[in-house]
């Protein structure tokens, strides 16, 4: 089974699990399901996934624990399920890796939408006008080649929805984005959330990108409006 159609469900309600897969595999996608974490992390590994749809509660494990233990390995996109309906637990499951998110109940066909945005948005990345972009004496390179952004010569483990951030920010360096904006160019017009969740991806870019997270020199923020680009560009 090959990762270019296939897509892992991670859901210990046989019913919610079973009723996605369907919709998936009409959309024409292979669909793998595990009921607990364990098996989760070994289907994962097995068969590399091109999306992950994670539920935060499982019986032997959280959905953070696996969301942590991916993210040390992939930047497989991955949709949080949950019945946790506080903004605090929801930001919490955006800053340790996950790309998107939906609460229990919730509409099948609003969560292929989600689907099919996220995937879009991994494939049709914004790429700069030059292969590669270089700032701070090299100290930042963008190679859209590559689909690659190192930091000091190493490369930088980002998110699909991290990365989309900093390329549209690249893009448009003069440019103050709101956040709505950013939520529009990460998330896709069909997003219903807090818009508190693009200050999470900013705070996760930062501590990535930015030598001191807390004296940003990369992803500057407009008090009142939003964030901008603020390196010193010269191309490669």
């Amino acid at each position: 089974m090959g990762k270019a159609k296939t897509i892992l469900i991670v859901e210990d309600e046989v019913k919610i699990a079973e009723v996605v897969k369907s919709y998936l595999e009409k959309a024409g996608y292979e669909v793998l399901i595990a009921y607990n974490g364990k098996d989760a992390l070994f289907l994962f590994e097995k068969h590399n996934p091109l999306l992950i749809i994670l539920d935060l509660m499982l019986p032997d494990m959280t959905g953070e624990d696996i969301c942590r233990a991916i993210r040390k390995k992939s930047r497989v996109p991955i949709i949080m399920l949950t019945a946790r309906i506080e903004e605090e637990n929801i930001l919490k499951g955006l800053e340790i890796g996950a790309d998107d998110y939906m609460t229990k109940p919730f509409s099948p066909r609003q969560l292929m939408a989600r689907v099919e945005a996220i995937l879009r948005r991994v494939s049709q990345d914004a790429i700069p006008l030059a292969r590669e972009i270089a700032f701070n004496n090299n100290e930042l390179v963008i190679d859209s080649m590559r689909h690659e952004i190192r930091k000091d010569g190493k490369p930088v483990a980002l998110t699909p929805n991290e990365y989309n951030i900093i390329m549209n920010l690249v893009k448009y360096p003069t440019k103050v984005f709101t956040r709505e904006e950013l939520i529009r160019f990460a998330f896709g017009d069909d997003f219903e959330g807090y818009d508190r969740v693009i200050d999470t991806h900013i705070k996760n870019i930062r501590q990535k990108i930015e030598a001191d997270h807390k004296a940003p020199r990369y992803i500057l923020t407009v008090h009142g409006v939003g964030y901008k680009f603020g390196g010193e560009t010269g191309e490669i």
